[in-house]
């Protein structure tokens, strides 16, 4: 609650009735000019909000009749980019999944791994060595959730089967506990360049 002037008393963080004679100019200023960003602020959360909705719901319109126009099921939309008819305005939708790994599931990840290279690793396949020691090398304790993630990709090129059983606790380690979406909406330049309009409070100058 904004304190006024006119109270002969504020109240401070600890709950204790302060004479307002014995406020300085700065205390004055800043409860009145705090109280007027705090308003303002939750309009602009509300609009944003708001708009955050208005997005979602006219791209998943896109996204659904374009699916229908090609005919296709459009499982699952993942990231997609789509213009208007002059290709003037972009709009680019990004889904951001966090992944994080079971911790008892991805050890035992780990020691299949380890027991692949210490016994079955061929010569060929020797760079696997550091992809692993990469893979599994934390930062403040925490898995690159990326690095760790890349080894599936030769899932297909190494049949071993501790490599493939190793592969297998990876997936099954797998927990995605949140996921995002953003949107981006550009707009064509003179020299064909497509500037963002930027909605992000920090980076607008």
């Amino acid at each position: 609650m904004k304190q006024e002037l006119k109270q002969k008393t504020w109240v401070d963080e600890a709950g204790r009735e302060v004479p307002t004679m014995y406020l300085n100019g700065s205390d004055k200023l800043k409860e009145r000019h705090a109280h007027t960003l705090l308003i303002r602020a939750k309009s602009l959360n509300e609009k944003l909000r708001e708009f955050k909705e208005l997005s979602r719901r006219l791209n998943d319109e896109v996204f659904t009749k374009s699916m229908e126009d090609l005919r296709a099921k459009g499982d699952g939309k993942g990231n997609y980019t789509w213009f208007n008819f002059n290709r003037s305005v972009k709009i680019e939708v990004s889904v951001n999944e966090r992944i994080e790994f079971d911790d008892l599931t991805i050890k035992a990840c780990k020691e299949k791994l380890d027991e692949f290279l210490n016994v079955s690793v061929e010569s060929k396949h020797d760079f696997v060595k550091q992809l692993v020691t990469d893979a599994f090398a934390t930062t403040r304790g925490k898995l690159d959730a990326k690095k760790v993630m890349s080894l599936l990709r030769y899932e297909d090129k190494i049949k071993d089967a501790l490599f493939q059983e190793s592969l297998a606790l990876l997936k099954q380690s797998i927990r995605r506990p949140d996921s995002r979406t953003y949107y981006r909406i550009s707009e064509r330049q003179e020299d064909g360049s497509y500037q963002v309009i930027d909605l992000n409070f920090s980076s607008i100058l």
